[in-house]
This record gives C-alpha cells, sequence and structure tokens, in this order.
C-alpha cells in the first residue's frame, strides 16, 4: 500500500521525505546521499512500462494511475511516495483510491513563502509566481524530456491542492504546516512517526535517539552542506545563469514579510485571505 508525502512545490516535500528517509531507511537515523532514493516520485515514467499511452499527450497517463498504483502494490509492502500532484481526477480518471493508499502526510506552506520560493527556484518574477500558485489549471512536467509527459503532475492551484488532500475522506491524512516543523522540529517529526506506525499498525516504539540523530542531520545547514558537497538530483538548470541553481537556498531565511512589498503583500491577501485565515497565517 501506498503512503503518500504530498504538497504543493516548494513547500517542504523535500525535507520531509529527508526526515522520513533517514528514520526509516538508516540504521542509525543520519542522513546520506543516497537514502532519498528510497522514497520515489509517482507519477513518473518508470511507472508507465508496460501500459500503452501516447507520451506527447499531456494528461494521458492519468488513465493508468489506478493501474499503475495497482502494480506497485502486488507485494502488499507499504511504500512512502512523493507527490504533487491534487487529490481528484482529471479526464474522470481518479489520482488515487482508498484500494491502493494506505494514508498520506501532507505538509502546506505560507503560499507568501510559496511564492518567494518558486520565483527563485524556477526564475520567475514574482506575479509570474503570483499566478503560478492561483492558476486552477496549473500542472507541470519534466521539461527537459521533449514531447514525453510521462510525469505530468496537475497541480492546481495552492488552495486547491491543500484542501483536496485534507477534506478527502477516503483514508487517514496528517496534515503539518511548514512553519511548526520549522519551529518544533523533534516534535513534530516525533508526532509524524507515531502517526506513521500507527497507520502501519507498527508496536515498535519510537527510536528517540535514532530520530533525534535525523532530525540533527536533516537540518537545512545540513542538507545545503550536502547539496554543496555532491550535489542535487531536484536542483534545476538555470538558462540564464547557465548553471543549475542549488535547491537548498533560501530555506529560513525565506521570510516572505521582508521579501515582497506591502502592494504585493495586499494582493495576496486579497486573494488568500480566507486560506490564510483557516491556515493560521493569520
Amino acid at each position: 500500500m501506498i503512503f503518500w508525502i504530498a504538497s504543493y512545490p516548494k513547500s517542504g516535500n523535500t525535507w520531509l521525505r529527508a526526515l522520513i528517509s533517514s528514520y526509516f531507511y538508516s540504521k542509525d537515523g543520519f542522513f546520506s546521499k543516497d537514502i532519498m532514493k528510497n522514497i520515489d516520485q509517482f507519477p513518473e515514467k518508470i511507472h508507465f512500462q508496460g501500459f500503452e499511452y501516447d507520451q506527447k499527450n499531456i494528461t494521458d497517463t492519468t488513465k493508468l494511475w489506478i493501474a499503475a498504483q495497482e502494480r506497485i502494490n502486488k507485494d502488499k509492502e507499504i511504500k512512502f511516495f512523493k507527490t504533487h500532484n491534487f487529490y481528484g481526477a482529471i479526464n474522470n480518471n481518479n489520482f488515487t483510491n482508498n484500494k491502493n493508499t494506505l494514508a498520506c502526510i501532507y505538509i502546506v506552506r505560507d503560499p507568501r513563502n510559496v511564492i518567494t520560493s518558486l520565483k527563485n527556484h524556477y526564475e520567475l518574477s514574482y506575479d509570474e509566481a503570483f499566478n503560478f500558485i492561483v492558476n486552477e489549471r496549473k500542472y507541470i512536467f519534466d521539461y527537459h524530456k521533449k514531447d514525453d509527459y510521462s510525469d505530468f503532475q496537475f497541480i492546481s492551484s495552492w488552495k486547491t491542492n491543500f484542501q483536496s488532500w485534507k477534506y478527502q475522506k477516503e483514508f487517514p491524512v496528517k496534515f503539518i504546516r511548514y512553519e511548526d516543523l520549522l519551529d518544533q522540529t523533534y516534535f513534530v517529526a516525533l508526532d509524524l512517526i507515531e502517526f506513521i506506525n500507527k497507520v502501519q499498525k507498527n508496536p515498535l516504539e519510537i527510536d528517540k535517539i535514532k530520530l533525534k540523530n535525523a532530525v540533527n542531520s536533516t537540518s537545512f545547514d545540513n542538507l545545503k552542506k550536502n547539496e554543496i558537497k555532491y550535489g542535487f538530483s531536484e536542483s534545476i538548470f538555470s538558462k540564464q545563469q547557465n548553471k543549475k541553481i542549488p535547491f537548498f537556498s533560501l530555506g529560513p531565511s525565506n521570510q516572505w514579510s521582508q521579501i515582497l512589498d506591502k502592494k504585493f503583500q495586499n494582493k495576496i491577501l486579497e486573494s488568500l485571505k480566507d486560506s490564510l485565515k483557516e491556515l493560521s497565517y493569520l
């Protein structure tokens, strides 16, 4: 069964996967450069091998989402998967269901910091980043793969994305805020591991020393040092700078209130006020 680690882009999914990988896939809890390979992204081209589809058709893989997950689950082992997809249907094709999904951890982030992070990561203007997160028809794919939409993900808007996972009733969801994970990393991580163990019906007690090692070794500074030393597969090549943009760039220093001018802050507030209140960002 699949255990989703879901989020909108630039919301802390990578940090969460690093933390979970370090705890569950190491002996002592310490992060290492290859440990995140234990948590794949869905969808990706590899999941559709052997199926017939048109890779040049943007949404054609959606008809295979469930079939691919059924194949993943044939061995009945519990597996973590990253996704930015919204929880819903495209062309009447559901992204997942309770027959293939055990549970989900969803991490949400203040959209004002999502905007500043998107701007840096994709080399956008602030207006382009704003339009990105409010676009109800937004989708992403690996644009380096010409005419290949095999890893197409329909993410919709920031608001629709988080609400689609938060309010579904098909399977358990642990909903956390990036800011809480940042402020109280150990205790939020402890709560996450308890949730994962409970859903898996795992009777083992949490190894708190191992968890502390996982928390400390996946701090932003340590992940950034690891990227400098070994590189990072999720970093994007900059056409403007003719080099890769560091993935771990702003981190905790990403403070929208110090970066965005008042006019732009008000623009976001007018559009997302209800959601900001819902998530206690106001």
